[in-house]
């Protein structure tokens, strides 16, 4: 029987949105070296997202991973494995398709082998980063985005004065200090990267990090970061690790390659 690395890789399709999460994993996808498929969706006037994906996951929300497995009833047919959710999609891909690479930590220090508190530091900040970054950045950040609708033309411009007197009070007051709390966390975390490494588990990129790329940049670059209308300038001043950080995910070989990648197939869509 062939063995995992020598078997052919199955057929993979990444169902993208635009404007979501499912950039990330074309990103993960060119570091682990798969070929993949992709499968262009477009949102709604109303941002949301289209009633097709439904048909893959009942949620309909991107990202969606579509695996051909064979059949175990029949092993001359195909199903589909369907993974959904960013952070578990990340983590059963890595696992499975990424044991040569750095994308996942050393899970536990020499001769401390599955016990308790035995893990690296580079293996527990990967494990939580991999979650935190949909657990706790993500939501002030929709937050955010919710409330900058209530700025933008869609809002009747006769009441337009009030909502968005309305909402910089509540940047002020709720979200503004919320994503200093996250920003400062972030930089403390790059100050004390293991081995002074230039990512957040140490010294080499791993699959948290991509995760990690897309909640900062619409921190950063949709929310205004720490207030409305400051945030690129305000963050690289006070922030300048996480913004260097940004700025080098942005510019890894592999993220420019997803990018290219999703571009040819959106003008062939």
């Amino acid at each position: 029987m062939a063995s995992q690395e020598t078997a052919p890789q199955p057929k993979i399709t990444l169902y993208w949105l635009n404007e979501s999460r499912a950039q990330r994993l074309a990103w993960l996808f060119e570091e682990l070296g798969l070929e993949y498929d992709v499968k262009i969706f477009h949102r709604d006037s109303d941002m949301r997202a289209p009633p097709a994906l439904e048909k893959l996951h009942p949620l309909g929300k991107a990202p969606i991973v579509g695996i051909a497995l064979p059949d175990p009833a029949d092993p001359s047919k195909q199903k589909q494995l369907v993974l959904a959710e960013s952070g578990f999609i990340a983590q059963y891909l890595t696992e499975h398709f990424g044991r040569t690479t750095s994308l996942s930590p050393k899970r536990y220090r020499d001769g401390q082998e599955g016990q308790l508190g035995g893990e690296t530091d580079e293996w527990m900040r990967y494990q939580y980063f991999l979650h935190y970054a949909e657990g706790s950045l993500m939501p002030p950040i929709l937050v955010g985005l919710i409330l900058s609708i209530l700025k933008s033309p869609k809002i009747p411009f006769f009441i337009r004065p009030i909502t968005s007197s309305v909402v910089d009070k509540m940047f002020a007051a709720f979200l503004a200090p919320e994503m200093a709390k996250h920003m400062a966390f972030l930089e403390s975390q790059l100050e004390s990267s293991p081995g002074n490494g230039g990512y957040l588990c140490g010294a080499y990129l791993t699959a948290a990090d991509i995760l990690m790329s897309f909640p900062l940049q619409l921190a950063c670059e949709r929310v205004g970061g720490l207030s409305a209308g400051k945030g690129k300038g305000k963050i690289a001043d006070e922030f300048p690790k996480l913004w260097a950080y940004l700025k080098r995910l942005e510019q890894e070989p592999g993220y420019q390659r997803a990018e290219a990648k999703i571009k040819e197939f959106e003008q062939k869509n």
